[in-house]
């Protein structure tokens, strides 16, 4: 496993972290815990140290806490978010902080958070959602200066809002943020565009998610793709979108000459290609998935011949409206 710094925090993390929405057992179906808790131990035991949770992702916090004190001798960093007051995914636009993250919501959250994970602390505590018009005002940032004096977290960061990295701009640029966790992927490469090169102007870490589209850049969604009734995935890849899904993914393997199995690895190679990105946390319910994923981290990144190709196929759109 290689390590990246995560921004100017000092922290060293793999650049292969773990996301643990998965294994909460409330969106996605089909995690046990059993395996979740496997596949955990295993991608720590393969050098993994960083895993992004949340308040919202079910059970996931009780599981990600079990196994990081089971693995008590390793040093395993621990990410969670404050989902907003309000409850509104993503934030709009002409919301005050005040209805999405008052400073007593904060640390009401982080304290449900602790007592569920039963760790004494995180090492990022993130805001599940981020508009760029609450810089500067509101309680939020007192609260968080609070937390971080009180050793109940290390460092602080924001989820950007799905497909809007241009919407942390302002944030990165201010110097209150540590951390942005943002979608960037063979499709979406917006963040490239402005948000990555202003987090390595300013010492911000990247964590990327979706690096893998959901599953769409996995190879495994065709035109027949179905999913167990009560997945989230089911409106994700809705009406003709999985055959939008398999045709551009054919279009990459054919383009880059890869085998369609390769297509996941590759996948992951562009996101880590960004000196920018510290951490990328695909989902990894299976010890399988755990050993594939992590098997990236091996310095052979993509060439610059490759990284052209990909280039072409930016895809601009939103599956989660």
């Amino acid at each position: 496993m290689r390590y990246r710094e995560l921004g100017r925090s000092g922290l060293s993390v793999s650049e292969i972290g773990y996301g643990a929405w998965g294994i909460g057992e409330s969106a996605w179906v089909g995690a046990t815990e059993d395996e979740s808790v496997r596949a955990l131990h295993r991608a720590i035991d393969l050098g993994v140290n960083f895993i992004d949770t949340a308040r919202g992702y079910g059970e996931s916090e009780r599981i990600v806490g079990r196994v990081v004190r089971e693995q008590a001798g390793e040093e395993v960093l621990v990410a969670t978010k404050v989902p907003p007051k309000n409850g509104i995914w993503p934030a709009p636009d002409g919301l005050a902080p005040a209805e999405t993250f008052p400073g007593e919501h904060i640390r009401t959250s982080l304290e449900t958070s602790l007592r569920a994970s039963g760790l004494d602390h995180f090492d990022v505590l993130q805001f599940h959602v981020w508009s760029d018009e609450w810089v500067g005002r509101g309680d939020w940032l007192e609260t968080i200066a609070e937390l971080k004096q009180e050793g109940k977290i290390r460092l602080f960061g924001v989820s950007v809002n799905d497909h809007q990295p241009d919407n942390a701009l302002a944030l990165v640029r201010s110097g209150v943020v540590d951390s942005v966790q943002v979608i960037y992927n063979i499709f979406d490469q917006a963040p490239a565009d402005a948000l990555l090169p202003a987090c390595e102007e300013h010492g911000v870490g990247v964590i990327v998610r979706v690096a893998l589209d959901e599953g769409g850049l996995t190879g495994r969604i065709t035109a027949d793709t179905t999913f167990p009734e009560g997945d989230w995935r089911n409106r994700y890849f809705r009406d003709d979108r999985p055959a939008q899904v398999e045709q551009r993914v054919a279009a990459i393997v054919a383009d880059l000459g890869i085998a369609p199995d390769e297509i996941a690895e590759t996948a992951l190679r562009f996101v880590l290609s960004s000196p920018a990105v510290s951490t990328v946390i695909p989902g990894m319910r299976t010890v399988r998935n755990v050993e594939r994923n992590t098997a990236v981290s091996d310095g052979r990144p993509l060439t610059a011949d490759q990284l052209a190709v990909l280039a072409k196929h930016r895809w601009q759109r939103n599956f989660y409206a």
